[in-house]
């Protein structure tokens, strides 16, 4: 593989910010940083007034269940979702993707079992194609009995990386009420207001066993090395009940009190880059910039759209009034750790060549390269950036970026 030489450039590292800096990319590892000089077979790529960054690894993002069912009960062809959502992460310089699959049951379009399940399979059967690591996050609605044997075939098979326990029953968690459960049966999968009631009604029934179920899969996952969490945790005793099965992240805690709970038990949380970008959590729980600023939030995922990842991670920087290197290791280094991926999530000789390169761009933090182990999968040229080249005109930028 031809060796690759970023200079003149902004380099976010772990535990500082090198300006004017370069960067060497051989064999698909990061080979060195500053670098005395370009090899002579390199292909040399100017940056200036570029910030490089290592590739941002997205541990929830079901945006492709958008590409399979953009609109309710219209699915398109399976592989050709794959290879669009593929595409989408590039440009967003997400190099390790999580594709969130619902195994919910049969009333949910994409996210019934069957699609859900050929859906991880024909994600699987990409990756020697895909421009990035694609990878499978699977998320258990714990009221699908039906489920639990396709998941445990599934984990055998070795195409799970991730697996979250999931309750959307009305009256906790992200649905507080039953009001607020219709409203999202109705408006987000197309259906009246009694086939949303009898969903309800069903869901409710189908608690039982649900605990045993949970243990189950977990246990499962645990054997197989395959990182675990829950999902919208709305009490501290619900996060003591999840570590109690073994469960390792908290996704989406729904106040303070929990988020607080669960990183006083070395649980990193979850939370979601739209809810930054907005200021608000479109369920009615708390902000996840308030829970960055209490220092407890530990990782942000694009949740259902990819580009918000890195624009939520600037302004984590500005709102949450931390260095960049701090803010962007909520998008790189941290869902790494959590993920047991300890060859990437940030600059450093040895690890794998993710690496973005980031520039304003009217004010917006715009990814213009992506390399996917050292092989460039993006690239755009966009007019009229305006890059800083001091350190006053830097810190202007960061501020407008955010």
């Amino acid at each position: 593989m031809t060796a690759t030489y970023l200079t003149h450039a902004t380099l976010v590292l772990p535990d500082s910010v090198l300006h004017d800096s370069a960067l060497l990319i051989e064999d698909g590892h990061i080979a060195a940083i500053e670098p005395s000089a370009a090899p002579a077979s390199a292909d040399v790529l100017d940056l200036r007034g570029h910030t490089v960054m290592p590739g941002l690894v997205d541990v929830h993002c079901d945006a492709i269940e958008k590409e399979v069912e953009p609109r309710a009960n219209v699915l398109f062809p399976l592989d050709f979702a794959v290879a669009q959502v593929d595409r989408r992460n590039a440009a967003a310089g997400i190099t390790t993707p999580y594709h969130a699959l619902s195994f919910a049951g049969n009333h949910f379009g994409v996210r019934n079992v069957d699609t859900a399940a050929t859906l991880v399979r024909t994600v699987a059967a990409f990756r020697s194609h895909s421009l990035v690591d694609n990878r499978i996050h699977c998320r258990y609605e714990v009221t699908d009995a039906s489920a639990v044997p396709v998941l445990e075939m599934l984990m055998a098979e070795g195409v799970v990386d991730l697996l979250s326990v999931m309750d959307h029953s009305p009256g906790q968690g992200q649905f507080k009420t039953l009001d607020a459960y219709l409203a999202y049966m109705i408006g987000n999968h197309g259906m009246t207001r009694e086939e949303a009631a009898d969903a309800a009604d069903k869901k409710a029934a189908a608690l039982d066993g649900a605990h045993e179920r949970v243990n189950r899969l977990v246990a499962q996952a645990h054997r197989l090395g395959i990182p675990t969490a829950s999902h919208d945790d709305d009490s501290p005793q619900r996060i003591a009940a999840m570590q109690a099965l073994g469960v390792r992240m908290s996704e989406f805690p729904i106040n303070l009190e929990t988020a607080q709970a669960a990183c006083a038990q070395a649980l990193p949380t979850i939370l979601g880059a739209p809810n930054v970008l907005r200021g608000k959590s479109q369920s009615g729980s708390m902000r996840a910039i308030d829970a960055i600023h209490a220092g407890v939030g530990t990782i942000l995922c694009s949740d259902y759209q990819p580009s918000t990842l890195i624009a939520a991670a600037y302004a984590a920087a500005r709102h949450a009034e931390l260095p960049l290197n701090e803010a962007l290791a909520l998008v790189t280094a941290n869902p790494a750790e959590a993920c047991l991926l300890r060859d990437r999530g940030r600059l450093a000789p040895g690890l794998r060549a993710d690496v973005i390169a980031v520039a304003s761009v009217a004010g917006q933090p715009m990814v213009t390269h992506t390399w996917s182990g050292g092989r460039m999968v993006f690239a755009a040229g966009y007019r009229g950036g305006q890059p800083g080249t001091t350190d006053t005109s830097r810190r202007q930028e960061m501020h407008a970026l955010a």
